[in-house]
Parts: structure tokens; sequence; C-alpha cells
């Protein structure tokens, strides 16, 4: 059986698991379209919210990243996962305490506001839409290797399938179709760690593998350092980057995290406050085993490709040849790939070989003079590709590349489906129902969420055309975006009773604009290719860069929304004691001197 019948066999069955599952827990009322009917099991609830959370960035892209970086792209790692820290303790609590189905109805509830209340859902769609730009660059990826069509095709297929199961199953239907797709991405994702590790260490843990030596003697890591500055790139195990972009960037990750409409959502879905709490802890666990592999894989895939393109033993030994890619096997990777557009190389100097080093490197370029080479000759590798095609790079049997096509599409279309869902509960529920028209019914409700997430898919899908980065670096830009809006909304609505709702829509505002300006400026004005004054290389505020500013977009938001607080009316008492019951435990009371 050729490895495109195995392919479609393995996303063919997941397909059909997923809307199958879509029409069994199909919503029928407004509460199971926006919280499954507030019954979902904790453990349950953390599964699927694991698979909500590790999204084409994390299973597709952070890798890659991971890869071609070393060090300095951590901080991926460290944001998510610190950030979700923050989400399990100082949010998703207080917020299924408060009973609502939505992030807006919180905002709009807590500020006393129909403004604020709209503001929040113009926040959230920016934000959410922004991040299912990335989801939708990884299905356009996975969909176009796996299906052996270009990347835009995949692209179109993929928001059909989206399409298909998001839109009638609602938060009931999308739960249970995630906690599939976790199963299936979890176990993609280990699998072919698993094997890779064994291959290269004889370790069958990756995490403890990237620590291990390889059958030279060598570890790993002390090989993977030597190889890379051989070719003139940057120590892998070093800190190269500028220290202050990167806390900001990692701060930007972890509290934008904790502000995200689709993961806070899924804590609204079950039946009490301390399920609340247990699907926090759940979820922690399901997302370890995922991110304490991400750096062994990206790791252990850079040495593979490395090896692969100078099979001799670096330098000295030659480079691959064009024969070779073409004749051997174990190169099929290349030329499948080579299809979609993601990668691609050339023999410049018609020597026959594929040189692959860093041109951009004066040492490098001294050399590549000495022995009539012209540049680096393997023109383009797409990050994104790295994890779908590290199984064919490490010559893993069929059955497993088919199993990594199931789970690279389960994590985007996961992730797309929960964002989606936030969308269109944003549109109708709180700004068709919350503000345009109290009377509608509940199908009329419906109606409305539907149109909204139909929308949504046409306007990802088009903008996933041309993203503005890789599918992880996408999705920074919405954790920016929510970090700079969301995040400090709820949290003074949580913990402050002096910010009223002038102060509270100042704030966000404030934040919102000035993060999505700074953006645009670097990455294009509504992402449209041209239009950028700046680049991340060359960013506008000395070294920081437009993924890292949802930080201080967070202390404009603050700032704001104090000082404005502070020259306006006073929060009405009601409202404070609305605050002391959600963040005080029932039965709670004053200690006693006895």
């Amino acid at each position: 059986m050729d490895q495109f019948t195995i392919n479609l066999l393995f996303v063919g069955a997941s397909f059909a698991l997923y809307i199958g599952i879509a029409i069994w827990a199909r919503a029928g009322s407004t509460s199971e379209f926006y919280a499954a009917g507030r019954g979902v099991h904790p453990v349950t609830n953390g599964m699927a919210t694991a698979a909500d959370w590790m999204s084409a960035a994390s299973f597709i892209s952070m890798a890659g990243l991971i890869a071609f970086t070393g060090y300095d792209n951590s901080t991926f790692l460290m944001g998510w996962t610190g950030g979700y820290v923050l989400l399990a303790l100082l949010l998703a609590p207080y917020l299924r305490k408060f009973g609502k189905y939505t992030v807006s109805e919180f905002i709009g509830d807590r500020f006393y506001s129909q403004t604020a209340r709209v503001v929040a859902v113009i926040c959230l769609i920016v934000a959410s839409v922004t991040y299912v730009i990335g989801q939708m660059t990884g299905v356009g990826v996975a969909f176009g290797r796996f299906l052996e069509v270009s990347n835009t095709s995949g692209l179109l297929i993929g928001a059909c399938v989206v399409f298909a199961y998001a839109v009638f199953g609602g938060m009931k239907g999308v739960t249970y179709t995630q906690v599939a797709q976790y199963c299936v991405l979890i176990t993609a994702y280990t699998i072919p760690a698993i094997f890779i590790s064994l291959q290269l260490t004889g370790t069958p843990v990756p995490a403890l593998g990237l620590f291990s030596d390889t059958a030279s003697g060598e570890p790993l890591l002390t090989k993977l350092d030597a190889i890379v500055t051989e070719l003139g790139f940057a120590e892998y195990t070093a800190h190269h980057s500028n220290t202050l972009n990167m806390v900001l960037f990692t701060l930007s990750l972890m509290i934008g995290t904790a502000g995200l409409p689709h993961v806070i959502m899924r804590f609204f879905t079950v039946p009490k406050v301390s399920d609340a709490r247990w699907s926090a802890g759940w979820t922690l666990v399901f997302i370890a085993l995922l991110y304490l592999t991400a750096p062994a894989v990206g790791a252990m895939a850079r040495l593979n490709i490395t090896d692969m393109m100078w099979p001799n033993g670096g330098i000295d030994g030659g480079a691959v040849s064009v024969e070779a890619i073409d004749t051997d096997p174990r190169y099929d990777w290349m030329k499948t790939w080579q299809k979609t557009g993601l990668l691609d190389w050339e023999d410049k100097n018609g020597d026959g070989k594929i040189q692959y080093y860093n041109d951009a490197n004066a040492d490098m370029q001294a050399i590549a003079e000495e022995k009539g080479w012209v540049g680096n000759e393997l023109t383009k590798f797409n990050r994104d590709i790295l994890v779908l095609a590290n199984p064919e790079i490490a010559n893993l049997p069929g059955w497993v590349i088919g199993l990594v096509a199931a789970g690279g599409l389960a994590a985007a279309l996961s992730t797309a489906a929960g964002l989606l869902l936030a969308i269109s509960s944003a549109v109708s529920h709180d700004l068709v129902k919350g503000a345009i028209n109290p009377q509608i019914s509940e199908k009329g409700e419906l109606l409305a969420a539907r149109i909204a997430m139909a929308v949504a898919i046409l306007v990802a899908t088009y903008l996933g055309l041309n993203p503005p980065g890789f599918a992880a670096q996408t999705v920074a830009l919405a954790f920016g975006l929510a970090a700079a809006s969301i995040f400090p909304a709820l949290m003074m609505g949580i913990f402050s009773t002096r910010i009223n709702n002038t102060g509270a829509v100042a704030g966000m505002l404030a934040g919102l604009v000035v993060t999505l300006v700074y953006i645009f400026l670097h990455k294009g004005w509504l992402f449209i290719p041209g239009t950028n004054s700046f680049t991340d290389a060359d960013p506008l505020l000395g070294p920081i860069k437009s993924t890292s500013f949802g930080a201080i977009g967070a202390m404009i938001n603050f700032a704001v929304a104090y000082v404005v607080a502070g020259m306006t009316k006073e929060t009405p008492q009601e409202i404070k004691d609305l605050v002391e019951s959600v963040r005080i435990p029932r039965g709670a009371g004053a200690a006693q001197n006895k």
C-alpha cells in the first residue's frame, strides 16, 4: 500500500470520527451550543481544553521554530505553559462562579455597561480571528502535504471540514470532538518522537533523550552545537537574542494565554466551581505530555536534517548530491514536500550538490568562496513542515507518517473550532442578543451564531492564504492582542472594585488600538503584504518586536483604566458587592480571636 493511500485511511477515519461525534452531540439549545449544557466531567473537559489549547502552533509550528533557532525560542514553551498556570489560578474558578456563558458577558455585567460588553466583543473578535489565521495556515500545510496538493488547495479543503463539524455541533459537539482529537494528536506526536529518540540515543523517553549521548558517545546537544556552528549558524544552546525582547515576549504569551476567550469558555462547561479547578489541573497534565516532548523533537529533527544534507560527516565530507535526492528513497520526503511549495532547493553553482549553510555569515562566505559555492542551496524550508516531515526524515514506517498526518490536522482543527465558537458566541450572544435585539428567539440566536461562525471561517481562510508569519508567529500576535485588551479587563474585574465602566472601556480600547497599530506597522495594515513600515528585524521601538508588544499594551491598558477610573464616578456599591461575592468563597468569614 502506498503512502498516499495510508494517509487517506488515517485522515479519513479520524474525520469520520469527528463528524460522527458532532452529529451525535449536535447542539439543540443555546445552553448546549455555548456551554455544552454545563454537564462536562472535569477530566473530559481537561482533555478537550488541552486539545483546544494545543493548536497548530503547538503541534506543527513550535518544534520547527525551536529547531531552527534553538534556546531563544524556548520562550514559546515558557510563555504558553506559564500562562496556562495563570489562567488556572487567577481566572478560571472566578469566571465559572460568575456563571455566564461568555467572557464578554462577564465584562458587560461586571462593568455594568453595554458599551464595555461591545468593546469586549470587538477585542475578542480581533484576537480570535488573528489566532484562526495561524490555525488555517497549519491546516493548509497539513492538508497540502498529505493530500499531495498545493498549500492553497489544502487550506480550502480544511476550511470546508471545519465548517462541517464546528457550525452544527456547537460547544457540546466540539467538546467531545476535541476529546477524540486530543487522543489522536498526542499519540501522533509522541510515537514518532519515541522512535527518533531510540534511533539517535537509545532512550525511549524523548525528554530524557535530549540530554543523552548519541551512538558515537557524544551528548546530543553537544553534537548539534558542533554541526550547526560548523555551517555558520548560531550555537543551538546559547542565548543570542535581545534579553528585554525575550522577557516581554514571554510575558506577552503568558498573559495572552490567560486572556484567550476560547480557552476560558471551556471552564463554563463544567457543573461546579470546584470542577473548574480540577479541569485546570487535568488540562495541565495533558498539555505537559506534548510540551515536555517538543524541545526533543526540535533538536533531533535539526540534527537529522543536517545529517541528511551533509551525509558524509560535515563540510569536509561533502554535501548531498542532486542525484541522491532524485534516486535515494531516503530523500523521497524532499520531493513530496517540494510539491506543496514549502520546500525547495537549487544547484546554484552547477556542481551537482546541494550545499546547506548560513550564507549570511561572513566566515562562511569566505569558506564558500574558497570551495566555489555561491550561496545556500536549500533555498526554502518552511518551519511549519518540520514536525509533519519528521517521520519521513527519520525513515519511519508508513503508518507512523499517516498517524502524524491525522494528528497535525486534529491539532489545527480542534483549536480552529474552539476559536470559531468563541467568535460566534460573542457575535450572537453578546452583540446580537445582548446589544442589538434582546428579544431574539433561541432559534434565531443559534442561527446568528452559525452565520457568524461561517463568516469567520471565510475571513480566516482568506487571510490564511497570505499569513503574516509561520503558524506559531501568527498565533503569538493573537496572544499579544489578547494580553493587551482582554486579560487586564478580566483581572481588574475580578480583583479590583475601584475600576468602573469608563475606566475599563478606556483601558481596553487603549491597549487594543496601540498594540494593533504596532503590529500593523510591522506586519502590514490588515496583514496585507508590502504595507508595513518596519520589520521585526528592524523594529520601531529598539529591540521590541511586534510579537512582544502585547505586554506593553497590557501595561497601557492597566494604566489608562486606573487613571480614567480615578477621574470619574466611583463603582456602584452593588457592583462592589458582586465582585466580593465572586472572589470570596461562600461561607468564608472574618478570623476570630479566641
